[in-house]
Parts: structure tokens; C-alpha cells; sequence
């Protein structure tokens, strides 16, 4: 005998509470499952932990530099990673419980903890239970990709999940994965102390961002000691003694890398795989993604997919707005859109880098007449101020419409700086609006007017 609900959530990501949060406002009664941690990727694993060892490692690098700012440091700079790890524990053990709390104080939302399989298109196993429902959604994340590469079943390694438990400095840490994640943690560490090399396969770092932001990162990482290997065309890996061996073929360099540990960045897949999408006829696309609409329903009526398992977005803020495009459609009689927003995220590096819309490459190849703007930080007062003028500011616009096209803002406050124009862009006001607009002197954001004043065509 089954159980009915109005409606059932599988996993507690970013979308999942959120959408459950609503239902119960509108009296729903709701089944929630969760067979981990819950709050999913971000609030144990991803954004929460990571930016705040980002933090700590930042602390540690600017005490490094106090004498640069005219401060007396007395002896080396110490990092005591049990404490770092504590902190960082403590914060996302702050934003596990509260999530919890909120679900658990929910009046019509149950939470059970269990795996849970689809039985068929209304139905939904978990522990020893049945669960019906004429509405399915599932937000079930993703996790690390761990390719088969030679030898690696005979190393020990570490993904972006399992560090988060290291309570030391690793002597040399080898990270595989030259994308966001492998570069958050190459400067983090080699802030920590260690020594830190990143083998990535192709010829340059962040290879979906243009060349320019992909040089100054690297340029940015190896003036603080991570080095890189690139264009490694076959990574295999072997044990010398305690020590991790990656073999790599380079056009230069030692064809061997030598490190105390590993970690491997190369990518996440979805959680997918065990669901029971085949038994509910879920149709997914070849790296086991759900195939989702524009309001993110499947194929199977009554079934929707939201966050990183549907291939939409890799971002928690994607995931919070596929909540509230579910939400918009089903509350609201408000006809929300996946392909209404704009493309934006944020690579977490010190400085950052805040990304939106188009590439210079995107831009170029789409045929528009497009205009450019890019001014170095080292024009930026704040930047200066701080002794941080690495980065630049790039933005591109249609010539002819006036619209925002895309930005690239490397560089101090860059992943809060570059709101300025996004916001702008889902208003499709020209670009017009801030080029002639007042901003408060000294900041970053006082250079965006004066960028898009000297725009040149592409």
C-alpha cells in the first residue's frame, strides 16, 4: 500500500527545500527525501567549505604581506590546519542545521532519509516504504568524476569532497583539473604552504574562458609558486615509496611529477545513476543528465529535474533559480524560463573573477558588430590602494542594439562588480545607462562607466 503526497522532492540541494518551503505555504503535503547530508552540494561540500578555506587562506596570505602595507610581522606565518578545518566546519555545520530545522519545523513536509528509487512514473521507493505522487521532482546534484585513468585504482587520491576532511599541509600537492574547482584549491594550499602543481590536458587553464583571463589566472597562481603543466596528453599514475607518481606527456618539462598527495578536479557527474529514471521511462542524454524543457519538466508528465542534475547549470544559484522557474509555473500562473537568464559565475581565486553572458570568441563568432572595452586594474584606485592590481575589466556590446553582450571582470571585487552590468543586461536597457551614470569614487565599480565610454570595435 502506498503512500500518497502531493507532491515529492528527491535530494535537498540548493532547489529542492526551497520548492518544498512553497508547497508547504500552499498546503501541500509534501514528502522530502534525503540520503546524505541535507543542503546537498553547497552547504556541505562545495560553496560554504571551500569559500571559507578560500577566506583562511586569503588571511594567511595577507599577514604574509603585512610589511607591504608598512605592518611589522614577527616571525614565519603559521597555518594551523585542525583550527582552518574547525572553522570551516562550524560555518557549514551552521547552514546544515538550519536547513534541517527548517524542514523538520515544515506543517505539512516530511523529511525521510533513505534512498530513494523511482517504482514507475507516480511512484517512489525508499527504505521499506512506497511513496505516490502525481508530482516527482528531482534534485539530486551531483558528485566528482573520477576518470580511469592508467593506474589510478593503484594511488590513493582525494576529490574536492574528500580534501574537505584533510586536517594538514601536504608536502606537495599534484592536483589534475585546470577548471575552477582544481584552481580554487591550487591557491589555497600553496597559500597553506604546500607546494602545488597542476597537470591539465589542454594547451591552456579555464579553456571556456577567453585567452586573456585564461593567461592572467596563470600568470596571477605561478607569481604566488603554483606551477602547471600543461597540454599533459596521457596522465597515467604509479607509487614511488609514500609518494604519488603522475606520469605525463608534455611538450616540456620532466615526463614524471613527484607529489606527497593528489587531487583530482576533472569535472562532476549527476547523481542519476541507481534513480530508477529507466523504470518511470525518464529519458536522460548521454553523460546521464535529465533531459529537461524550458520549465524543466521531463519527458514523463509529473516529472520534473532541477539543479545540477539536469544539466541546466553547475551553480547553486542556477539551482535556486530553477526553484523559482518551478515555482513561477505552478503557483504563480507566471510563465517563467530556463533560457530567460544570463549565463553568470564566479571563479573564486584571489582576486576572482565574475563572469557573464558571451566570450569575446562567442561574441565574435555570432556575426554582431560588436564593440569592446578593457581597462587594466592597475588604473583602479581601490586596486591600487590595496596593492591588488592584477586582473582587468573586459565588456563587449552589440554596436547596433546598445545591449550588454558579456564581461570578464579579473580583478578585485570583480565577482560583485560585474552585478552592476548583469543587471542591466535582464533589463535590456542599452549600455548607455551606466556609461553615463555617477559611481562613487574610490571603488572598482566607478570604472565600469568609464570602460564602456571608450568602447572600439572588436
Amino acid at each position: 500500500m502506498a503512500t500518497r503526497y502531493d507532491a515529492i522532492v528527491i535530494g535537498t540541494g540548493q532547489a529542492g527545500p526551497s520548492l518544498a518551503g512553497r508547497m508547504d505555504q500552499e498546503g501541500m503535503k509534501v514528502a522530502v527525501i534525503e540520503r546524505n547530508r541535507v543542503g546537498g552540494t553547497c552547504v556541505n561540500t562545495g560553496c560554504i567549505p571551500t569559500k571559507t578555506l578560500v577566506a583562511s587562506a586569503r588571511a594567511a596570505h595577507m599577514a604574509r604581506r603585512g610589511s607591504d602595507f608598512g605592518i611589522d610581522v614577527d616571525g614565519p606565518i603559521g597555518v594551523d590546519m585542525k583550527r582552518v578545518k574547525d572553522r570551516m566546519k562550524t560555518i557549514s555545520g551552521a547552514s546544515n542545521r538550519g536547513l534541517t530545522d527548517w524542514l523538520e519545523g515544515m506543517e505539512n513536509v516530511d523529511l525521510i532519509r533513505g534512498d530513494a528509487r523511482l517504482l514507475g512514473p507516480d511512484r517512489v521507493g525508499v527504505n521499506d516504504q512506497v511513496l505516490a505522487s502525481d508530482r516527482i521532482f528531482l534534485n539530486v546534484g551531483g558528485r566528482p568524476a573520477v576518470p580511469e585513468f592508467s593506474g589510478i585504482d593503484k594511488v590513493p587520491y582525494f576529490t574536492n569532497v574528500t580534501m574537505l576532511e584533510v586536517d594538514f599541509v601536504p608536502e606537495h600537492l599534484v592536483i589534475v583539473g585546470g577548471g575552477y574547482i582544481g584552481l580554487e584549491f591550487a591557491q589555497m594550499y600553496r597559500r597553506f604552504g604546500s607546494e602545488v602543481t597542476v597537470i591539465e590536458r589542454d594547451s591552456r587553464l579555464i579553456g571556456q574562458d577567453d585567452p586573456d583571463v585564461s593567461d592572467c589566472v596563470r600568470e596571477i597562481l605561478e607569481a604566488e609558486g603554483v606551477r602547471f603543466r600543461l597540454e599533459a596528453d596521457c596522465i597515467g599514475f604509479s607509487r614511488q615509496g609514500e609518494s604519488v607518481v603522475a606520469d605525463v606527456e608534455c611538450a616540456v618539462g620532466s615526463p614524471e611529477i613527484v607529489g606527497s598527495h593528489l587531487l583530482l578536479a576533472v569535472g562532476r557527474t549527476p547523481n542519476t545513476d541507481g534513480l530508477g529514471l529507466e523504470e518511470a521511462g525518464v529519458a536522460t542524454d548521454e553523460r546521464g543528465f535529465v533531459q529537461v524543457d524550458d520549465q524543466l519538466r521531463t519527458n514523463v508528465p509529473g516529472i520534473w529535474a532541477l539543479g545540477d542534475c539536469n544539466g541546466k547549470g553547475a551553480f547553486t544559484h542556477t539551482a535556486y533559480n530553477d526553484y523559482e522557474i518551478v515555482a513561477a509555473n505552478l503557483f504563480d500562473n507566471d510563465p517563467r524560463r530556463v533560457s530567460d537568464r544570463v549565463l553568470c559565475y564566479g571563479l573564486f581565486t584571489d582576486p576572482p573573477l565574475g563572469r557573464i553572458g558571451m566570450t569575446e570568441q562567442q561574441a565574435h563568432d555570432s556575426g554582431r558588430n560588436v564593440l569592446i572595452g578593457k581597462r587594466p586594474m592597475k588604473h583602479v584606485g581601490r586596486a591600487k590602494e590595496r596593492s591588488e592590481t592584477d586582473g582587468f575589466i573586459k565588456i563587449l556590446v552589440d554596436g547596433d542594439t546598445e545591449e550588454i553582450l558579456g564581461a570578464a571582470i579579473l580583478g578585485i571585487g570583480g565577482d560583485e562588480v560585474v552585478h552592476t552590468l548583469l543587471d542591466v543586461m535582464y533589463a535590456r536597457a542599452p549600455y548607455t545607462v551606466i556609461s553615463r551614470a555617477v559611481h562613487i569614487h574610490p571603488t572598482v565599480a566607478e570604472l565600469v562607466p568609464t570602460t564602456l565610454q571608450t568602447m572600439t570595435p572588436l
